[in-house]
């Protein structure tokens, strides 16, 4: 299955029916989960720790499937985290990628990596 055959609601599904059949529920809490997220993203960012940016952009095929693995385990927590709170994740990212359309136009941010307070202006 890959990502153009596999719905977000699939993988939710398999996620819900791995942590039940383990009678893992009793420790998915939200508290839990976002603490995991957070963990699997400190391991990722060790696969790029003393790398240069070619590096990161070169990896060899056993560094990408460890990377690989490590931001599956992220994914896999949120979309753990998603079923605790019965947020549809796809309602969820469309709305947030609406609200950076807003925060970030890209007639005036093109190139440039500013937080998006920095092209907020007093009139606004």
């Amino acid at each position: 299955m890959s990502d153009n055959q596999t719905t977000l609601q699939d993988l939710k599904e398999k996620m819900a029916d791995f942590v039940r059949e383990r009678d893992w529920e009793q420790f998915h809490t939200p508290k839990n989960l976002s603490m995991s997220i957070a963990i699997e993203a400190g391991e990722l960012m060790e696969h790029f720790q003393w790398l240069t940016v070619e590096q990161s952009k070169n990896l060899s095929p056993a560094a990408l499937q460890d990377i690989g693995e490590e931001l599956a385990d992220i994914v896999i927590y949120a979309l753990s985290l998603a079923n605790n709170l019965g947020l549809d994740m796809a309602d969820t990212v469309l709305a947030k990628m609406e609200k950076n359309i807003r925060k970030y136009p890209s007639d005036q941010v093109r190139g440039k990596a500013h937080k998006y307070t920095y092209y907020v202006t007093n009139e606004e």
